[in-house]
Formats: C-alpha cells, structure tokens, sequence
C-alpha cells in the first residue's frame, strides 16, 4: 500500500544472475560461470524495482537502478529500466570478479554515497544464485542508516515507512522514518512486466558507467583474493535415481508407511 509521499529519489541495487533454469557450473577459480550461461535480472530483485515503482507513482519522484557487475550485467539494468525506472548505473571493473557478499556492500555503499541525494534505498531480500540476504544489512551498516528487512507490504507515509514481515509464527509491523534500507520479499506483489512502449523509452534513458576509480576504492580491497568467503570445491549433483515401485497387494499401506519410516519421513 503506498499513500501520499514526500520521496523523490529511491535507489534500487539489482543483480545479474545466471538463469536458475540453466545449467550453471563454476570456473577454473571455483566462482559462478557467468559467461557460459544465459543469465538475467534476479527475479526477488524485481520485486525491489516494482515496489519502488509503486512508491514514486503515489507521489512524485524517480527511481535509480544500480548493479555491480560485468558486461553483461547491463541487461539487469535495461529489464529494469523497462519495467520504468527512470536511469540506471552500472559499476563495473576486472578487480571485481570474484568479490563476495562484503566487497559487494563496501562497493554498493560507495556507488550509493556517489549517487548522494537519494531518499530510500531497496533490495530484494536475496539474490538468487547466492541466497545469502545479508547485503541489504551490510549496505545500511557501512552507510550509517537503519534497515527495514524481508517486508512482505510496505506503506509509506510522508517521511515515514512501514513494513509488514511474515515469519512462520508471527508477523511483525516495523516502522522507520528518514533515509532507511527497505528490502522486500516475493509477497509484495507481482512485478510488471515490461511493456513495449517502455522497452522502446528504455533505449534513451541514461546509464552511467563507474569504475572502482570513480568511487574512490583500491582494487586490492575487493576481488576473489581478498574475498573473505570463498567456494572451495564443488560437484555435479547426482542424477536421479529410479524409484521404487510398491505392489499393492492388500499390504500397500503398510509397505508405504514402512519406508517413509525408513527415510525418517514419519
């Protein structure tokens, strides 16, 4: 639900992920692939670029699209520049390959103090190859401001936002007011899809290119080498394997229960 609002600038990170129904696979160095696969916006991400959407049509505003990321990576910002976001930037640098989920913030953090008159920034709760859902909190730490995590509604109401959190047992109503990280999960609400009439405005909407120099930061803090988590191996999972067949013959239900129990299912 969005009311009436005082934003003007709302600041989305998004991420380029490889496409979940691929088949991903890792490189020599043990990162993902993300050139052998066709990859596309993080699909939790879009939520984030819908709810800002929502925000600044209840009022009057625009919304920036930040990714950090290869070449490739600029087909995140251009889906989301498609849904409507009015401009995008995308960071990009060879020192980044590798870089983990802290690297990633500091380097979020810097772009969004270079970005400077923003009034709210969103995530998706997680990105989709990762599933970490710790940089929205990582970001708002190094930036100095308060997080609002996993909203599944959001009201904003002038300078003031409120999210709803769905746990398993409980729901939680969270407020916060003044510049603040949101991140929102897959219950806000479907994302749009892109129109052809914002496909085509897309094409001259502005995107700006930043290097690690433009923000300010040595490559020798990001980067696989100075990752402070890494993969240290990987395999192919297994295939599956055949089922197994239960004849009923008056024992079926007995035979069932029997190896559910068997797999500690009851």
């Amino acid at each position: 639900m969005h009311r009436r609002v005082l934003v003007t600038k709302i600041v989305v990170a998004v991420k380029y992920v490889p496409d979940a129904t691929a088949d991903r696979t890792f490189s020599a160095d043990n990162t993902v692939d993300r050139a052998g696969v066709d990859g596309l916006l993080s699909e939790l991400d879009e939520y984030a670029v819908e709810q800002a959407l929502q925000t600044v049509e209840a009022g009057d505003g625009e919304v920036v699209v930040l990714t950090v990321g290869p070449d490739q990576a600029a087909d995140a910002v251009r889906k989301a520049l498609q849904m409507g976001a009015d401009s995008g930037i995308h960071v990009q640098d060879d020192a980044i390959h590798g870089s983990d989920a802290f690297a990633t913030s500091e380097i979020l953090a810097k772009a969004i103090e270079k970005v400077g008159d923003y009034d709210l920034l969103f995530f998706g709760m997680a990105s989709t190859d990762a599933g970490l859902g710790v940089v929205p909190t990582l970001v708002a730490e190094r930036l100095g401001l308060p997080a609002v995590t996993f909203a599944s509604e959001i009201t904003v109401d002038g300078d003031t936002v409120k999210i709803r959190r769905d746990g398993d047992v409980a729901t939680q109503e969270i407020e916060g007011t003044g510049k603040l990280v949101v991140s929102v999960t897959d219950q806000t609400g479907e994302a749009r899809y892109p129109s052809f009439k914002g496909i085509m405005a897309a094409k001259k909407k502005p995107v700006e290119e930043w290097s690690l120099a433009d923000l300010g930061l040595d490559a020798g803090s990001v980067g696989l080498d100075n990752a402070w988590t890494k993969v240290e191996s990987f395999e192919p999972r297994p295939p599956r394997t055949a089922g197994e067949i239960v004849t009923d013959e008056g024992d079926g239900g007995a035979k069932l229960v029997e190896f559910l129990a068997s797999k500690k299912f009851v």
